[in-house]
């Protein structure tokens, strides 16, 4: 794969994973971290830090964790297979870290729950995506998650579509149609 952007739009758990591409790792600083958070900011339920109070090397160092798990996890179970258990044990303390309660106030007519995490912004951070995992691997969808076919791509997807063969059809495909329109006519 040639792009260094994020693959997103998968399930949260899957976009994680896919921040280790062929190329290389999208996750190696705090700032690449506060950069990917920001693009899936929409989906997750923990904020991002302000400009300049921080992503530190702690919380990269928890959500990298968490991605290694996760896509040790995912690649025994979306074969059927058994997961290692201490991974799943990995998964489970990274929830445990920062555990989410439904904070109860009352807004003047009515009580409102608003559901929120302790701890530090990574922490908190690693446990929604410990989360996501939890929630993407027990369900049994998993099991139809697949490896982008394209010979140069680590990506992993979920397919919506059962002919869909690669991570991105304007990545991968795209490259793979070409790659084959050139070897047809390369003979002319």
């Amino acid at each position: 794969m040639s792009d260094p952007l994020p693959l997103t739009g998968e399930p949260l758990a899957l976009d994680l994973v896919n921040t280790r591409t062929a190329v290389g790792d999208l996750l190696t600083t705090p700032h690449e971290l506060r950069a990917w958070w920001e693009l899936q900011a929409d989906r997750l339920p923990e904020a991002v830090p302000q400009e300049g109070t921080g992503v530190t090397a702690g919380d990269l160092a928890a959500v990298l964790a968490v991605r290694e798990h996760t896509a040790r996890v995912l690649d025994h179970v979306r074969r059927g297979g058994q997961p290692p258990a201490a991974d799943l044990a990995a998964l489970n303390d990274a929830q445990r870290a920062a555990p989410a309660i439904h904070e109860l106030a009352w807004d003047g007519a009515a009580v409102v729950a608003t559901r929120r995490r302790e701890g530090a912004a990574g922490l908190r951070l690693a446990a929604c995506l410990a989360e996501a995992a939890a929630e993407l691997l027990a369900d049994p969808a998993v099991a139809r998650i697949r490896k982008c076919e394209a010979d140069d791509c680590v990506m992993v997807f979920l397919p919506t579509h059962p002919r869909r063969r690669w991570c991105s059809a304007a990545r991968c495909g795209n490259r793979m149609r070409v790659a084959r329109h050139y070897q047809r006519h390369k003979a002319d």
